[in-house]
């Protein structure tokens, strides 16, 4: 139950922060988060898929 409770609870606090994640990324490192969703959803998806095999 926790597998599924986990990264429910991590994709719904990034939703929810959306906006203050994405000031913080532009004012800090001064790149559009784009790529960095990207690779970020594809981190999520794998780690998704691990605890769903496993």
């Amino acid at each position: 139950m926790i597998k599924f409770i986990i990264p429910a609870v991590i994709v719904f606090l990034i939703v929810l922060f959306w906006e203050k994640i994405h000031e913080f990324f532009y004012k800090k490192f001064n790149v559009r988060l784009n790529y960095i969703v990207v690779v970020f959803f594809i981190i999520i998806l794998t780690i998704v898929m691990a605890l769903l095999y496993f």
